[in-house]
């Protein structure tokens, strides 16, 4: 823990020289390599593992992860009930993965720009950007091309969010979650240069044409029934079974038996809050807790979110668990609200918790499990890449109950 807040203070360039010899611990860097090209991707692994590193070792660790493809071979092979099936199957995968594939044989698939591959790692300013909300590159850069190449893919495809943004980071990267693909991919460019100076071995690089015809091979095993989005489907059994759209009669009929149909209430029917998107859920450690001294229900926390000084935070949860129960408690934290004051305590966020019905009993929120601190959470099904996905500034988020 001590080791984790002592790199958190510490800027990107204070540390190249130890992660360098971390993937030099690995194997994967090659002996005699050329310095300045070895400068850049010690950069690119540090930049892209800065926010969710604990130890050094976890830049190099990160950086295998990424430049390896865990793409099953086939459907089948995906474990049933996992989030990447289930995502399979809802249809979109598919079409949306072989699109990639026919805009890469043709060129058209934006790519990382192999005179400039630190693009996604560097603001404006040239300083490493180590938020993974955070776009790098100018107007003309391969992240903009890329973002722009998204925009398109979901015009013609008539997808957009999780039923977008799931299925490439599946198809481009192995995986259902991870780091901003854009920087990814630039990592697998800086590593699959003819002169890189990567170990391919010791770091299980696939290169981005292994992954396109591992990725070929995968969706030549998905099931018909899978390939068209549940969507399409759906709007399918608008028509009869001979292929003309039902009559007025035939809708009004199958709309009766739908309202027939006992409801389920969905609680997101009546929501009209700010997307889960807008909200900086990150995960903190509580590292001491004391009694608000003017304030019977409150709790005074000092709590490590991953910055560069813990936040103070003030709860009501003097009713429901004790200041035991709570120092040294991993919790998540939305720490995007505007600091305020709460009996006198200056209080900048609000330790997430969930309760029963009558609110007799309360319980914090569990922590994702091998989640680290300062690490922001994600949900299933929602979308937290690019701009689309970054969190609002704290002026714009109210805190509702």
């Amino acid at each position: 823990w001590v080791n984790s807040q002592h790199l958190k203070r510490m800027e990107v360039e204070e540390i190249l020289d130890l992660v360098e010899e971390q993937l030099g611990f690995m194997g994967m860097i090659k002996e005699g390599a050329d310095e300045a090209k070895k400068n850049e991707f010690v950069f690119a692994t540090t930049a892209l593992a800065k926010q969710m590193m604990e130890t050094l070792q976890d830049a190099a660790t990160n950086a295998k992860t990424v430049l390896g493809y865990n793409l099953p071979a086939t459907f089948a092979d995906l474990e049933d009930g996992s989030e990447a099936k289930e995502m399979v199957k809802q249809g979109n995968f598919y079409g949306i993965a072989m699109k990639i594939i026919e805009m890469y044989e043709s060129g058209s698939f934006p790519m990382p720009d192999s005179s400039n591959l630190l693009a996604a790692f560097m603001d404006g300013s040239n300083k490493a950007i180590v938020e993974d909300t955070q776009v790098g590159g100018d107007e003309a850069s391969y992240p903009q091309a890329y973002k722009a190449t998204m925009k398109s893919v979901a015009k013609e495809m008539k997808v957009k969010g999780k039923n977008l943004f799931h299925p490439v980071r599946l198809a481009l990267t192995g995986e259902m979650s991870g780091q901003d693909v854009t920087k990814q991919m630039s990592l697998l460019a800086l590593a699959s240069e003819d002169d890189t100076v990567v170990n391919a071995e010791a770091a299980g690089v696939v290169t981005i044409e292994a992954r396109m015809e591992k990725l070929k091979g995968f969706c030549d095993s998905i099931p018909e029934e899978f390939r068209a989005s549940k969507q399409a489907s759906d709007d399918a059994t608008n028509k009869s079974t001979d292929g003309k759209k039902k009559s007025k009669g035939e809708e009004e009929s199958s709309a009766a038996a739908t309202a027939a149909a006992p409801a389920v209430a969905d609680p997101l029917d009546g929501y009209e809050g700010p997307p889960i998107s807008a909200l900086d859920i990150r995960v903190g450690r509580i590292n001491k807790v004391w009694v608000h001294p003017e304030a019977d229900k409150l709790f005074c926390e000092e709590i490590d979110v991953g910055e560069d000084e813990p936040r103070q935070i003030a709860s009501g949860l003097r009713p429901y668990m004790n200041a035991e129960d709570l120092e040294g408690r991993m919790v998540l934290v939305l720490c995007n609200l505007k600091a305020r004051n709460l009996a006198g305590f200056p209080s900048h966020g609000m330790v997430l918790c969930a309760s029963n019905e009558d609110h007799s009993v309360v319980k914090l929120v569990s922590v994702p499990v091998e989640a680290k601190i300062g690490e922001r959470v994600t949900v299933p099904g929602f979308n937290f890449e690019g701009e689309e996905g970054a969190p609002f500034a704290e002026n714009k988020v109210g805190k509702k109950k």
